[in-house]
């Protein structure tokens, strides 16, 4: 994504923004194009950097669609849901080209055959979840005439998505997204500037299904850019309902304390290395297969996901090292990824350098490639784990791309110190002899492992994130800001974005409809 200043000479070229309910010519104070990473080249479309009072209209917009959507039906939900999915569906050429211009990521499979469905399969939950109205868990304590619900949150949800998925976690598309409308909240879009057409042609698509459900018109509204003190101002503002956020811990800790000194709610995904750990007798066992399995989740998609497998602590036995080996020549072997963009190329540099500063040794890659496309070698690095234990912190310095740490571990004993010394992981895996030879290895490992990440895994890398209501997508901090929450996994993730509501010796007539539903339930039964 690159500024421009040609603001004043084009404004009649600059792309609108989408407030209550119309596209129209943006109050900017500046503007950018977003860049296609796999020519260095910016593509032409020039977007807005929307000024502080654009800002605040949305948020008007959007404190008035509040009150209205939340005595919306859910069928009308419902309805949305299963036309904007369609839509995008209907309109699936045109935004994988867009996508792939503005990311690089492969029209096919990635986008086109994996992405694009996992998103309007994620809308069609929603929907599902719309309807039968779980995330609600009424709580009717009758001989108290007391009676708990919960709501939406009468402000309108400000959603931020990643680079990396430019359908299935976009601000308009994404599960953040879906999750606040469930809920009956409107959704304040602030695009990525690294796909903000994209973004455009969704929200597009979704204007149409608003219409369709005759929502209210700033049920979605999209801003592309803000200058950084206003995004600090629109999170912590007091029309606003919550945020959630997608991105780097730098960025993700400055909108938390904004946030959190107006007392409004923010949920962040931030920064994870999901360790994964290696016992002796799976390395006895399947040493190659893992080592096969380990380059191909840090490699895929150019390592740009969430949960890339940054760190790997292994045996420091003539196994480990053999493992290690193995690794090496796969990443040395294979071919680079194309990266999302410059910044994340350049940002790769730096992490290699942080880890390199903390004693980690390079055992191949760790520099850009050549060319104008956004590239950076597959690298691999080790340290001993006494020398990890030295600088826990910078050594787990995140690098988001197809780079990854290997800590050899002396003993059972000093691998669960390495793993005490972690901060908290959205993911943590453990590989074990499937005949039961690590048992004893794993029961004392397992139990601190769990206490640092959302999601345990068994035998198996963390790359993947199933839509499942099952799913944990969080964890402890730095990896979100709460681990009680999950940013995938409809209805659980709905929650984030809910008040709970009490009513007290309230009369039937007089309580939410939802309630008078469960109220006449209970009766019947």
């Amino acid at each position: 994504m690159a500024r421009t200043n040609e603001r004043n000479s084009v404004n009649q070229s600059i792309c609108p923004v989408l407030i209550a309910g119309e596209w129209r010519p943006s109050n900017s104070v500046g503007t950018f194009r977003a860049e296609n990473p796999s020519t260095g080249e910016l593509l032409p479309e020039i977007y807005p950097v929307s000024s502080r009072e654009e800002m605040l209209e949305a948020l008007q917009a959007g404190s008035a669609a509040a009150s209205a959507l939340h005595l919306a039906d859910d069928e009308q939900i419902a309805t949305f849901f299963e036309s904007y999915a369609g839509g995008i569906e209907q309109h699936r050429d045109a935004l994988v080209e867009r996508a792939h211009a503005e990311t690089g990521l492969p029209k096919t499979p990635r986008l086109n055959a994996v992405e694009l469905p996992r998103t309007t399969e994620q809308l069609r939950q929603a929907a599902i979840a719309a309807r039968e109205g779980s995330w609600r868990r009424p709580i009717l304590d009758h001989a108290r005439k007391l009676y708990s619900i919960f709501s939406s949150l009468h402000g309108p949800v400000v959603v931020m998505g990643p680079n990396n998925f430019p359908f299935a976690f976009n601000s308009v598309s994404g599960g953040d997204f879906a999750a606040a409308l469930v809920a009956h909240n409107p959704v304040i879009a602030k695009a990525h500037p690294a796909h903000p057409g994209t973004t455009r042609i969704l929200a597009e698509i979704a204007r149409h299904s608003i219409t369709r459900a005759e929502l209210h018109p700033a049920t979605l509204q999209l801003l592309y850019h803000v200058p950084n003190e206003v995004g600090l101002e629109l999170v912590s503002h007091p029309l606003t309902g919550a945020t959630a956020f997608t991105g780097s811990r730098h960025g993700g800790l400055k909108l938390k304390a904004a946030a959190d000194t107006a007392g409004k709610l923010v949920y962040l995904e931030m920064s994870s290395v999901n360790p994964v750990v290696i016992l002796p007798g799976a390395l006895r066992e399947r040493s190659a297969a893992i080592a096969a399995e380990f380059f191909a989740s840090c490699t895929i998609g150019a390592g740009q996901f969430c949960t890339n497998p940054g760190l790997l602590i292994v045996p420091d036995t003539e196994e480990g090292h053999k493992f290690v080996d193995t690794a090496r020549q796969q990443f040395e072997h294979g071919v680079p990824g194309l990266l999302l963009g410059a910044s994340v190329r350049d940002a790769l540099s730096s992490a290699v350098a942080v880890l390199q500063s903390c004693g980690a040794k390079l055992l191949c890659g760790g520099s850009p490639l050549a060319g104008p496309a956004s590239r950076f070698s597959n690298t691999l690095l080790t340290i001993p784990g006494k020398d990890f234990l030295r600088h826990p912190d910078g050594l787990q310095t995140e690098a988001f791309g197809p780079v990854s740490l290997v800590v050899l571990s002396s003993d059972t004993d000093e691998t669960i110190a390495i793993v005490r010394s972690l901060a908290g992981n959205l993911t943590g895996s453990i590989y074990s002899d499937t005949k039961g030879n690590d048992d004893r290895d794993y029961a004392s490992v397992a139990p601190h492992l769990r206490q640092r990440v959302g999601r345990l895994i068994n035998n198996r890398m963390p790359t993947g994130v199933t839509l499942s209501p099952a799913m944990n997508h969080g964890g402890p901090f730095p990896a979100t800001a709460h681990p009680g929450f999950t940013a995938v996994g409809i209805p659980t993730s709905v929650h984030r974005f809910t008040a709970l509501h009490c009513y007290d010796n309230v009369s039937l007539e007089r309580l939410p409809k939802a309630l008078q539903a469960e109220f006449r339930k209970s009766l019947e039964v």
